[in-house]
């Protein structure tokens, strides 16, 4: 684990009130930086804080939020789905990032995807099959959006980084946790909302993590 940067940063935040979203926004705060939450419903967001702008936008229309990105050192999407229907909410918001992003000096954007879309050698065989024949199915859409998410970000030019943790738990902060760069992880289960926005906060700037697909577990 990176020693966390001193340097106070600028970060703009989507999913700002999800369970992994609402934890990054918090450490961030706690950890002197400023933070920009793009919410749709800004009421939502229990947190208040000097350091804490909300403004109301949506990732799915660029247009709610174009004009925010710049001054800001990253961006920071925590978005994600709770139902297994058909969704675009992924790849749409990540190219609307993307797009708004353009014309402006800001280039880091790490992107919360999933372990489950591919499916790793390094898994027991039990959790192999299970991951191909049953969660694949029963996430589908889900996994299919985010694989065109990642799609689009290998495609554009920021530093990105897409951050595929496996099974969220709503566990307290441990600061313990494990990552593997553009390989598996070994016993890739599960780890804590609050780890992963740890993670994710105190990773912001880590040089090896840019272009890169990282899974991380406790």
């Amino acid at each position: 684990m990176n020693t966390p940067t001193h340097k106070q940063l600028s970060i703009l935040v989507f999913g700002a009130t999800g369970g992994t979203g609402s934890q990054f926004v918090k450490l961030a705060l706690e950890a002197g930086h400023r933070v920009t939450a793009i919410v749709r419903n800004p009421a939502a967001l229990a947190q208040q804080h000097p350091n804490l702008r909300v403004v109301k936008g949506d990732a799915m229309v660029l247009e709610t939020f174009s004009t925010q990105v710049q001054g800001h050192n990253a961006v920071v999407s925590c978005l994600g789905v709770k139902k297994l229907k058909p969704t675009t909410v992924y790849s749409v918001s990540v190219a609307n990032i993307l797009r708004a992003m353009q014309g402006t000096d800001v280039s880091r954007l790490l992107c919360i995807s999933s372990s489950a879309i591919e499916v790793s050698p390094k898994l027991p065989w039990v959790l192999r099959m299970l991951t191909k024949y049953v969660l694949a199915r029963i996430f589908k859409h889900v996994y299919a959006d985010t694989r065109l998410m990642e799609q689009a970000l290998k495609k554009s030019n920021v530093d990105w980084t897409s951050v595929r943790p496996p099974r969220l738990t709503n566990k307290p902060l441990t600061e313990n946790y494990r990552y593997a760069i553009n390989t598996f992880l070994d016993k890739c289960f599960q780890i804590s909302r609050a780890d992963l926005a740890h993670f994710m906060l105190h990773h912001l700037t880590d040089r090896q993590m840019i272009r890169a697909v990282v899974e991380v577990a406790n």
